[in-house]
């Protein structure tokens, strides 16, 4: 069974780990490595933000701030795919990811502030703290990431990326599904459980991560590791980002 996160699936570790030819302790991945890694990632996520950030000073800084946004967009995706398809360049795509996501969401960050004062800090105080109790409770045993419970998770993100692919597409002919953006009772709902699976989508990737390590997979897939974690705690401070926008509007 596959992560929900697309940077991972049950091979990622176990295949790289066994083309590896490891002769020494330090050359293999680490817990400790790869939690040093993504703490690396999500500073250089915060360098790109406050870059872009800095950039908005109101509707009339929009133009200035577009390019940084479709950069960071662009080259984020392919950057990621990148990282995705090519394992071994991690330790290079991965921080040049942080960054164009960094820029990506500190535009973003940045107009949403305008609209809602406080809703940035309160988004980013959810994000991590949700991962801090994930983490608590996937290393307490409480929750686990037993087949059926991968196979629920799996099925959820895929429906969720499907969903947002068919808007995207339905957005080129002046449509979209009203719920995904709106701000209704069904909207909020909508958001709440996207909210919840991109979250339990860390469970997945902790447990994947660890069983990278276990099976002594090669050293640059902490790179990728963390790369990979980055990409769920964008996507849940994205998502969160969406409800609290849909809540404060009701407001």
């Amino acid at each position: 069974m596959q992560s929900g996160n697309p940077a991972l699936n049950k091979n990622t570790f176990l295949d790289a780990a066994s083309g590896a030819v490891v002769t020494r302790g330090d050359e293999v991945m680490t817990i400790n490595g790869t939690v040093n890694k993504t703490g690396l990632l999500l500073l250089l996520v915060l360098v790109g933000a406050m870059v872009s950030w800095s950039r908005f000073a109101g509707p009339d800084s929009l133009p200035a701030v577009m390019p940084l946004v479709l950069v960071g967009a662009i080259g984020g995706l392919v950057l990621g795919l990148v990282t995705v398809f090519k394992k071994t360049w991690a330790p290079f795509t991965a921080p040049l990811y942080a960054v164009a996501e960094g820029l990506f969401i500190g535009a973003l960050s940045a107009i949403f502030e305008m609209r809602y004062p406080g809703i940035v800090m309160q988004a980013v105080g959810l994000t991590f703290g949700t991962m801090a109790a994930l983490l608590l409770a996937y290393r307490s045993g409480l929750i686990r990431a037993t087949e059926k419970f991968k196979l629920g998770i799996v099925a959820a993100t895929g429906g969720i990326m499907l969903l947002y692919l068919v808007n995207f597409a339905m957005g080129f002919f002046g449509h979209s599904i009203g719920f995904i953006n709106g701000s209704s009772g069904i909207g909020i709902a909508f958001s709440a459980v996207v909210v919840v699976i991109a979250a339990l989508n860390l469970i997945l990737d902790f447990d994947l991560i660890e069983t990278g390590a276990q099976q002594g997979a090669p050293k640059y897939m902490e790179w990728y590791g963390a790369f990979a974690l980055v990409v769920t705690l964008v996507w849940l401070y994205l998502e969160l980002l969406r409800l609290l926008s849909k809540l404060q509007s009701r407001n």
